[in-house]
C-alpha cells in the first residue's frame, strides 16, 4: 500500500503539513527520550535507553493522533472548517482535555508492554514522582498543540488580509467597468435594443455572481467560468467584432473548488493591456485542465503582448502603492494570493508569445469539492 493511498481519506492540502508536524513532535522527542532516562535512574524503575525511547515516541505519537490528525475525520462535529481545520477555542479545548490523556494513556501501555512493567505501579511507592511525569507529558504535549493552533491561526490572518486586499483590488475595478458598461448601454438603448437587452441580461448575472463570490473564499470553478463568460460578454458587446474569446471548461472539472476571483484580474488585465491597445483587438482563451495532482488555469490573449517592464513589475512582493501600475498590482496580487494559500505547490507563469499576445498559467493543487480526497 502506498503512502497517497494510506492518507487518501485526507484533504489532498493537508498530508504534507500533517506530515511536517509529526516529524517535529518525533524530532522533539528524542531530547525528551533523553531526559526521561536520565531523571529514572533514581525514581525506583530505572531502565535502558531503548526503554525510553519507545514510551516518549508511543505517547507523543498518540497525543499527536488524537489532538490533531483526528480533527479531520471529526472536522464536522469540532467545526473545524478550512482551509486550516482548527477548530475554535471552545470545540479545541474539548479536543485536547479528551486527546491529551487518551494518548497519554494509550502510549503509557505501549511503553508498559514494551518495557515488562506497569507505569501505574509507581503511584504506589512514589506518588510525586508519578504525578510530576504526568503533569510534564501532559504540559509538554499540550504546548505542541498550542503551538501548531497559534501557527495556524497566524497563516489563516494572513489568508484573510490577502482577501481584504482582494476585495480592495475588486473596490478599484468595478467602478471602471460599471460606468463603462451603463454608459454604453444607455446609448445602446435607443438605436439597438436586442443589444441593449443582451447586455442587460449579462450585466445582472455579472453583478449577482460577483456578490456571491464577494462573500466565500473558495467557490466551484464552475462559477468562476460562470462570471467570465459574463464579463467577456459584456466586453465583446462594447469592444464589438474587435474581441472574440472562448472559455473551456471541461465537465469534470467544473466542481473544482478554486479561490474567488482568481482569474478575473487576469482577463482584465489581458483586455486593457492586449487587445484595447489593438485596432484590430484580438481573442482571449481561457482553459481549465487537471495533470495528475494539479490543476492548470490558462489565460491566453492574442493582443500586443506583454513588455518586460510589466513582467518584472508582476514579479516585485505585493506592497499597495497608489503610483503603481493597476496592471502589475493585479498579476502580482494573484501571484501573491496563491502563495499565501497555497505555499510552494501553486505557481503564476507569464510569458509572451511569439505570434503575439500574452499566456499566463496558474498552477494550483487540484482540490476536490468538499476538501477530501
Amino acid at each position: 500500500m502506498t503512502l497517497q493511498r494510506l492518507l487518501a481519506w485526507l484533504p489532498s492540502d493537508q498530508r504534507k503539513p500533517l506530515l511536517q508536524r509529526l516529524l517535529i513532535v518525533w524530532a522533539v522527542s528524542l531530547p525528551i527520550a533523553v531526559a526521561t532516562w536520565i531523571s529514572h535512574q533514581s525514581d525506583g524503575l530505572p531502565h535502558r535507553f531503548e526503554v525510553s525511547l519507545v514510551y516518549a515516541y508511543a505517547i507523543s505519537t498518540f497525543i499527536w493522533l488524537f489532538t490533531d490528525v483526528v480533527r479531520y475525520p471529526f472536522k464536522r462535529q469540532l467545526r473545524a472548517e478550512t482551509p486550516h481545520y482548527w477548530p475554535s477555542a471552545i470545540p479545541a479545548t474539548l479536543m485536547l482535555l479528551v486527546g491529551v490523556p487518551v494518548g497519554y494513556v494509550l502510549g503509557t501501555l505501549v511503553g508498559d508492554a514494551y518495557a515488562g512493567w506497569s507505569t501505574w505501579d509507581l503511584w504506589h511507592f512514589n506518588r510525586n514522582r508519578f504525578v510530576g511525569m504526568v503533569v510534564s507529558s501532559v504540559a509538554i504535549s499540550a504546548a505542541f498543540v498550542g503551538f501548531f493552533y497559534q501557527r495556524a491561526k497566524t497563516e489563516a490572518l494572513t489568508t484573510q488580509v490577502t482577501q481584504a486586499q482582494l476585495m480592495l483590488l475588486q473596490s478599484q475595478l468595478e467602478p471602471h467597468m460599471l460606468f463603462n458598461t451603463l454608459a454604453h448601454l444607455r446609448a445602446l438603448i435607443g438605436h439597438d435594443t436586442a443589444r441593449a437587452h443582451a447586455m442587460l441580461d449579462h450585466l445582472n448575472d455579472y453583478l449577482r455572481t460577483t456578490l456571491q463570490a464577494s462573500r466565500q473564499a473558495m467557490h466551484p470553478l464552475a462559477d468562476e467560468f460562470s462570471r467570465l463568460h459574463d464579463y467577456l460578454s459584456l466586453m465583446a458587446i462594447r469592444m464589438g467584432p474587435r474581441m472574440a474569446f472562448e472559455l473551456d471548461l471541461p465537465p469534470a472539472l467544473a466542481t473544482t473548488p478554486v479561490p474567488s476571483f482568481i482569474l478575473q484580474p487576469l482577463v482584465e488585465n489581458a483586455i486593457r493591456h492586449g487587445l484595447e491597445p489593438l485596432v484590430t483587438g484580438g481573442r482571449i482563451d481561457v482553459l481549465a485542465r487537471a495533470e495528475g495532482s494539479q490543476l492548470l488555469l490558462t489565460v491566453h490573449d492574442y493582443g500586443s503582448g506583454i513588455s518586460e517592464l510589466a513582467l518584472a513589475e508582476a514579479a516585485r512582493p505585493l506592497t499597495p502603492d497608489a503610483g503603481r501600475p493597476a496592471a502589475s498590482w493585479g498579476l502580482a496580487h494573484v501571484r501573491q494570493r496563491l502563495h499565501t494559500l497555497h505555499g510552494p505547490r501553486a505557481d503564476m507563469h507569464i510569458s509572451p508569445v511569439t505570434t503575439g499576445g500574452t499566456c499566463v498559467v496558474l498552477t494550483l493543487p487540484l482540490a476536490t469539492p468538499h476538501g477530501e480526497a
